[in-house]
Protein backbone atom coordinates (compact mmCIF):
# COMPACT_ATOMS: atom_id res chain seq x y z
CA UNK A 1 0.00 0.00 0.00
CA UNK A 2 1.68 3.51 -1.20
CA UNK A 3 1.40 6.78 -0.14
CA UNK A 4 -0.12 7.54 -3.56
CA UNK A 5 -2.52 4.59 -3.49
CA UNK A 6 -3.95 5.86 0.05
CA UNK A 7 -2.73 8.97 0.71
CA UNK A 8 -3.53 10.05 4.24
CA UNK A 9 -6.43 13.14 4.89
CA UNK A 10 -5.20 15.76 7.61
CA UNK A 11 -7.12 16.00 10.69
CA UNK A 12 -10.53 17.86 9.48
CA UNK A 13 -10.39 15.91 6.21
CA UNK A 14 -11.39 11.89 4.97
CA UNK A 15 -12.25 9.98 2.69
CA UNK A 16 -15.81 8.78 1.31
CA UNK A 17 -14.93 6.60 -1.05
CA UNK A 18 -12.08 8.25 -3.04
CA UNK A 19 -13.34 11.64 -2.16
CA UNK A 20 -11.31 13.73 0.13
CA UNK A 21 -14.61 15.29 2.61
CA UNK A 22 -14.81 17.08 5.99
CA UNK A 23 -14.57 14.44 8.24
CA UNK A 24 -18.09 16.06 10.38
CA UNK A 25 -19.80 15.43 6.79
CA UNK A 26 -18.55 11.67 6.49
CA UNK A 27 -21.05 10.25 9.05
CA UNK A 28 -24.36 11.97 7.34
CA UNK A 29 -23.21 11.08 4.04
CA UNK A 30 -22.25 7.40 4.75
CA UNK A 31 -25.67 7.43 6.66
CA UNK A 32 -27.27 8.60 3.11
CA UNK A 33 -25.75 5.39 1.09
CA UNK A 34 -27.20 3.36 3.68
CA UNK A 35 -31.06 4.89 3.66
CA UNK A 36 -30.58 4.24 0.19
CA UNK A 37 -29.71 0.44 -0.01
CA UNK A 38 -31.52 -0.82 3.34
CA UNK A 39 -34.40 -2.15 1.84
CA UNK A 40 -32.60 -4.27 -0.76
CA UNK A 41 -29.61 -4.82 1.51
CA UNK A 42 -29.79 -8.62 2.12
CA UNK A 43 -30.58 -8.75 -1.34
CA UNK A 44 -27.90 -7.71 -2.93
CA UNK A 45 -25.58 -8.98 -0.32
CA UNK A 46 -26.32 -12.30 -2.28
CA UNK A 47 -26.01 -11.23 -5.64
CA UNK A 48 -22.54 -9.29 -4.78
CA UNK A 49 -20.86 -12.22 -3.27
CA UNK A 50 -22.63 -14.84 -5.17
CA UNK A 51 -24.17 -16.22 -1.42
CA UNK A 52 -20.59 -16.27 0.34
CA UNK A 53 -21.06 -13.96 2.75
CA UNK A 54 -22.91 -16.59 4.82
CA UNK A 55 -19.80 -18.96 4.60
CA UNK A 56 -17.90 -15.93 6.11
CA UNK A 57 -19.88 -14.94 8.64
CA UNK A 58 -20.32 -18.92 9.64
CA UNK A 59 -16.77 -18.90 10.02
CA UNK A 60 -16.79 -15.97 11.99
CA UNK A 61 -19.22 -17.07 14.64
CA UNK A 62 -17.48 -20.61 15.16
CA UNK A 63 -14.02 -18.19 15.86
CA UNK A 64 -15.89 -16.38 18.54
CA UNK A 65 -16.36 -18.54 20.64
CA UNK A 66 -19.31 -17.68 21.86
CA UNK A 67 -21.35 -19.78 24.64
CA UNK A 68 -24.14 -20.03 26.89
CA UNK A 69 -24.86 -17.05 29.25
CA UNK A 70 -22.54 -14.71 26.75
CA UNK A 71 -22.88 -11.04 26.05
CA UNK A 72 -22.76 -9.75 22.81
CA UNK A 73 -22.32 -6.69 20.66
CA UNK A 74 -22.88 -6.68 16.95
CA UNK A 75 -21.82 -3.61 15.88
CA UNK A 76 -22.75 -1.82 12.42
CA UNK A 77 -24.82 -5.56 12.68
CA UNK A 78 -27.57 -4.18 10.26
CA UNK A 79 -29.77 -6.73 9.19
CA UNK A 80 -29.25 -9.15 12.28
CA UNK A 81 -27.42 -12.26 10.19
CA UNK A 82 -24.99 -12.10 13.13
CA UNK A 83 -27.28 -11.16 15.72
CA UNK A 84 -30.06 -13.89 15.08
CA UNK A 85 -26.50 -16.52 15.00
CA UNK A 86 -25.73 -15.50 18.68
CA UNK A 87 -29.49 -14.98 20.31
CA UNK A 88 -29.51 -18.72 19.62
CA UNK A 89 -25.61 -19.51 21.00
CA UNK A 90 -26.02 -17.20 23.73
CA UNK A 91 -29.55 -18.63 24.79
CA UNK A 92 -31.91 -17.26 27.61
CA UNK A 93 -29.47 -16.72 30.17
CA UNK A 94 -27.40 -14.38 27.83
CA UNK A 95 -27.88 -10.83 26.06
CA UNK A 96 -27.14 -9.97 22.48
CA UNK A 97 -27.33 -6.02 21.35
CA UNK A 98 -27.93 -5.14 17.61
CA UNK A 99 -26.08 -2.26 17.34
CA UNK A 100 -25.99 -0.15 14.10
CA UNK A 101 -26.11 3.77 13.54
CA UNK A 102 -28.08 4.01 10.95
CA UNK A 103 -31.53 3.83 11.64
CA UNK A 104 -32.93 2.52 8.26
CA UNK A 105 -30.75 -0.51 8.50
CA UNK A 106 -32.17 -1.24 11.92
CA UNK A 107 -35.57 -1.08 11.45
CA UNK A 108 -34.99 -3.56 8.76
CA UNK A 109 -32.76 -5.46 11.18
CA UNK A 110 -35.85 -5.46 13.82
CA UNK A 111 -38.54 -6.46 11.74
CA UNK A 112 -36.33 -9.63 10.13
CA UNK A 113 -35.51 -10.69 13.68
CA UNK A 114 -38.84 -10.33 14.82
CA UNK A 115 -40.09 -12.48 11.92
CA UNK A 116 -37.71 -14.92 12.62
CA UNK A 117 -39.15 -15.20 16.06
CA UNK A 118 -35.78 -13.95 17.63
CA UNK A 119 -36.65 -12.03 21.03
CA UNK A 120 -35.70 -12.58 24.67
CA UNK A 121 -32.82 -12.26 25.07
CA UNK A 122 -32.25 -9.21 22.14
CA UNK A 123 -31.87 -6.08 22.30
CA UNK A 124 -31.62 -3.45 19.33
CA UNK A 125 -29.72 0.10 19.93
CA UNK A 126 -28.65 2.97 17.53
CA UNK A 127 -24.83 3.66 18.40
CA UNK A 128 -21.94 5.76 16.79
CA UNK A 129 -19.14 2.92 17.37
CA UNK A 130 -17.12 5.71 18.10
CA UNK A 131 -18.96 6.71 20.87
CA UNK A 132 -20.49 3.63 21.93
CA UNK A 133 -23.38 3.75 25.18
CA UNK A 134 -22.33 0.94 26.95
CA UNK A 135 -20.39 0.13 30.57
CA UNK A 136 -16.51 -0.85 30.41
CA UNK A 137 -15.70 -4.50 30.86
CA UNK A 138 -19.03 -5.96 30.15
CA UNK A 139 -19.44 -8.16 27.09
CA UNK A 140 -17.40 -11.29 26.57
CA UNK A 141 -17.75 -10.82 22.68
CA UNK A 142 -17.89 -8.13 19.97
CA UNK A 143 -18.07 -8.55 16.63
CA UNK A 144 -18.25 -5.79 13.79
CA UNK A 145 -18.86 -7.23 10.30
CA UNK A 146 -18.51 -5.47 6.88
CA UNK A 147 -18.93 -1.96 9.25
CA UNK A 148 -15.17 -0.61 9.97
CA UNK A 149 -14.78 0.61 6.56
CA UNK A 150 -17.43 3.10 7.11
CA UNK A 151 -16.38 4.68 10.62
CA UNK A 152 -14.96 7.91 10.23
CA UNK A 153 -12.57 7.82 12.97
CA UNK A 154 -11.48 3.31 13.02
CA UNK A 155 -8.84 4.20 15.69
CA UNK A 156 -11.34 5.31 18.21
CA UNK A 157 -13.50 2.74 17.74
CA UNK A 158 -11.41 0.15 18.01
CA UNK A 159 -10.52 1.49 20.85
CA UNK A 160 -14.18 1.72 22.42
CA UNK A 161 -14.50 -1.76 21.77
CA UNK A 162 -11.61 -2.67 23.49
CA UNK A 163 -13.16 -0.46 26.65
CA UNK A 164 -16.65 -2.57 26.37
CA UNK A 165 -15.04 -5.97 26.44
CA UNK A 166 -14.53 -7.65 29.61
CA UNK A 167 -10.70 -8.76 30.34
CA UNK A 168 -10.47 -12.31 28.18
CA UNK A 169 -13.23 -10.61 25.92
CA UNK A 170 -12.80 -11.45 21.41
CA UNK A 171 -12.95 -9.20 19.41
CA UNK A 172 -13.99 -10.21 15.87
CA UNK A 173 -13.30 -7.50 12.48
CA UNK A 174 -15.06 -9.38 8.99
CA UNK A 175 -14.39 -6.74 6.47
CA UNK A 176 -13.30 -6.68 2.90
CA UNK A 177 -9.54 -6.38 2.00
CA UNK A 178 -7.06 -7.06 -0.09
CA UNK A 179 -6.61 -10.21 -2.39
CA UNK A 180 -3.29 -11.78 -1.71
CA UNK A 181 -2.97 -12.74 -6.06
CA UNK A 182 -2.59 -10.39 -7.90
CA UNK A 183 -4.58 -12.10 -10.83
CA UNK A 184 -7.29 -12.45 -8.65
CA UNK A 185 -7.25 -8.66 -7.46
CA UNK A 186 -7.61 -7.63 -10.89
CA UNK A 187 -10.72 -9.72 -11.63
CA UNK A 188 -12.11 -8.29 -7.97
CA UNK A 189 -11.06 -4.92 -9.25
CA UNK A 190 -13.22 -5.51 -12.29
CA UNK A 191 -16.08 -6.64 -10.70
CA UNK A 192 -16.36 -4.23 -8.25
CA UNK A 193 -16.45 -1.21 -10.55
CA UNK A 194 -18.27 -2.54 -13.52
CA UNK A 195 -20.84 -5.21 -12.06
CA UNK A 196 -21.80 -3.70 -8.46
CA UNK A 197 -22.56 0.13 -9.45
CA UNK A 198 -25.01 -1.87 -12.35
CA UNK A 199 -25.67 -4.39 -9.84
CA UNK A 200 -26.86 -1.81 -7.87
CA UNK A 201 -28.82 0.16 -10.94
CA UNK A 202 -30.87 -2.52 -11.50
CA UNK A 203 -31.99 -3.50 -8.29
CA UNK A 204 -32.06 -0.39 -6.53
CA UNK A 205 -31.78 2.43 -8.47
CA UNK A 206 -28.93 3.25 -6.87
CA UNK A 207 -25.35 2.78 -8.46
CA UNK A 208 -24.13 5.61 -6.67
CA UNK A 209 -23.93 4.23 -3.38
CA UNK A 210 -22.42 0.92 -4.62
CA UNK A 211 -19.30 3.03 -6.51
CA UNK A 212 -19.05 4.24 -3.03
CA UNK A 213 -19.24 0.57 -1.56
CA UNK A 214 -16.53 -0.73 -3.92
CA UNK A 215 -14.08 2.46 -3.06
CA UNK A 216 -14.14 2.47 0.12
CA UNK A 217 -13.25 -1.28 -0.12
CA UNK A 218 -9.97 -0.03 -1.60
CA UNK A 219 -9.46 2.81 1.36
CA UNK A 220 -9.91 0.32 3.73
CA UNK A 221 -6.42 -0.70 5.54
CA UNK A 222 -4.87 -4.01 4.25
CA UNK A 223 -4.52 -6.81 6.66
CA UNK A 224 -1.32 -6.34 8.21
CA UNK A 225 -2.65 -2.96 8.86
CA UNK A 226 -5.74 -3.65 10.46
CA UNK A 227 -4.01 -5.91 12.89
CA UNK A 228 -1.31 -3.36 13.79
CA UNK A 229 -4.33 -0.54 14.71
CA UNK A 230 -5.72 -3.23 17.08
CA UNK A 231 -2.13 -4.16 18.78
CA UNK A 232 -1.75 -0.26 19.13
CA UNK A 233 -4.90 0.04 20.51
CA UNK A 234 -4.20 -2.51 23.12
CA UNK A 235 -5.37 -5.71 21.70
CA UNK A 236 -3.31 -9.07 22.48
CA UNK A 237 -2.78 -12.24 20.69
CA UNK A 238 -4.43 -10.27 17.53
CA UNK A 239 -4.38 -12.26 14.33
CA UNK A 240 -6.38 -12.74 11.49
CA UNK A 241 -7.46 -15.40 8.71
CA UNK A 242 -8.02 -14.63 5.09
CA UNK A 243 -11.30 -15.58 3.16
CA UNK A 244 -11.83 -16.37 -0.18
CA UNK A 245 -8.09 -15.56 -1.62
CA UNK A 246 -8.22 -12.34 0.56
CA UNK A 247 -11.03 -10.68 -0.35
CA UNK A 248 -12.17 -10.55 2.81
CA UNK A 249 -10.11 -11.06 6.01
CA UNK A 250 -11.70 -12.11 9.85
CA UNK A 251 -9.25 -10.43 12.32
CA UNK A 252 -9.60 -10.93 15.91
CA UNK A 253 -8.15 -10.13 19.17
CA UNK A 254 -8.27 -10.62 22.71
CA UNK A 255 -8.59 -7.97 25.85
CA UNK A 256 -5.43 -8.19 27.73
Amino acid sequence: MTDQQNPKPDQDTTHFGYKTVKSEEKQAMVADVFHSVAAKYDIMNDLMSFGVHRVWKKYTIEMSGVRVGNRVLDIAGGTGDLTRAFSKRVGPQGQVILADINESMLKVGRDKLADKGVAGNLEVVQANAEVLPFPTDYFDVVTIAFGLRNVTDKDKAIAEMLRVLKPGGRLLVLEFSKPKSELLSKAYDLYSFKALPLMGKLVTQDADSYQYLAESIRKHPDQETLKQMMLDAGFARVSFHNLTGGIVAMHRGVKA
